[in-house]
């Protein structure tokens, strides 16, 4: 009985948290790669003057 509630917390908490905290980790490790590549290929242009007006 007490080894199924175990299985079951881990089932229901600890993999959905684990989940959610290595794709936020990918996600940010992407939104980088892509920023950072996306402000290379339109430095110079209107479009990234609008996007940084400090430029």
């Amino acid at each position: 009985m007490f080894g199924a509630v175990i299985i079951i917390l881990v089932l229901v908490i600890a993999i959905p948290v684990g989940f959610l905290m290595t794709m936020s980790i990918v996600a940010g490790v992407l939104g980088w790669t892509v920023g950072d590549e996306v402000d290379q290929t339109y430095a110079g242009t209107e479009d990234y003057v609008l996007a940084y007006p400090e430029s």
